[in-house]
């Protein structure tokens, strides 16, 4: 998958694209269906499949600095969509400049002189332009003064008509629920990041961890995690073991930044500098501070069995 980052650089062969257009947070099972129609678009007209996705996310530029909500970050983001098939991704710059565009000039300079676009593909909630003045109607309307198809996409919905929506699987995740958030995603809520050295307490148990940062993810729910976790070299998985992950503070010995700490149960060697991608299968009980090192020894063993039988009992 190409990506390009100012429309400018965008050459013919990329343009006449079908293409899905939104921010794709988590690339949950309705953002699949949504570039799943744009693919049969771009198949019935021989064009490429595009998906238009804007960095930083609009909530950061509006919001700096707050709460880090994200379930994608553009690195894994940018694997979910091309593992969905898309040719290219316009990741284009949310900043002042295209906060104050509005949605006649978004059309104008952007899909239509920027991108050449042949068809766009959007959730009937879709809003652009300064002030979110344009809709899903708007589109529709200069679509067919300016020479491009639109294509209004309806929500998909699980059982019982619950909609598929990234603040659900945000509020999931908050609240320990990594089963549900698996099955609004479609696929488990993976933190990829490169395993940085800690202060080797865990190697000292006996049970050493590789240990990442959040960066700019969401903060699921703090506690002790059953996980996959496959080790990852030029985005190409190499291995992959099942484990058991601390997220949060440690209170025991409180961490100044919350961190993702994994022990692999089938591992030996050395992680340090490399990228992993690890998937909260299950959550297993919240931190928790013990009366001293050996309660905190018999605690882990005691997540290494519980983390094994949830693990033995979730399909890959």
């Amino acid at each position: 998958m190409k990506i390009f980052r100012h429309i400018a650089d965008v050459p013919e062969a990329y343009k006449g694209a079908v293409v899905a257009i939104g921010n794709f947070d988590g690339v949950h099972l309705g953002h699949q269906a949504l570039i799943g129609e744009a693919a049969c678009h771009a198949a019935e007209r021989a064009a490429p499949l595009g998906v238009l996705v804007f960095e930083p996310c609009p909530q950061e530029f509006f919001r700096p600095g707050g709460e880090s909500f994200r379930l994608t970050p553009f690195r894994a983001k940018t694997h979910l969509i091309a593992n969905l098939g898309a040719d290219v991704m316009y990741a284009l710059a949310f900043d002042a400049e295209m906060a104050h565009r509005s949605a006649q000039d978004f059309v104008l300079d952007v899909l239509v002189k920027g991108l050449g676009v042949g068809c766009v593909v959007v959730g009937s909630d879709f809003r652009f332009g300064q002030g979110r003045a344009g809709d899903a109607a708007v589109l529709s309307y200069m679509g067919a003064m300016e020479g491009f198809g639109a294509v209004i996409f309806d929500h998909v919905t699980m059982g019982a008509g619950e909609k598929i929506s990234s603040t659900g699987i945000r509020t999931a995740l908050k609240a320990g629920r990594p089963e549900e958030a698996a099955r609004l995603l479609g696929h488990p809520f993976t933190i990829e990041g490169r395993v940085e050295h800690g202060d080797g307490r865990g190697r000292e148990f006996g049970f050493p961890t590789a240990n990442m940062h959040l960066g700019g993810y969401l903060r699921p729910a703090f506690g002790i995690y059953a996980v996959r976790v496959a080790v990852l070299e030029d985005d190409k998985v190499v291995s992959r073991h099942d484990g058991v992950a601390n997220l949060g503070i440690r209170p025991m010995y409180e961490s100044a930044e919350p961190l993702l700490e994994s022990y692999l149960f089938d591992f030996s060697g050395d992680l340090y500098g490399k990228h992993l991608a690890v998937d909260l299968i299950a959550f297993l009980r919240p931190e928790a501070k013990f009366a001293g090192v050996e309660a905190l020894k018999t605690q882990i063993g005691l997540d290494i069995a519980a983390a094994k039988a949830a693990l033995a009992s979730t399909p890959r």
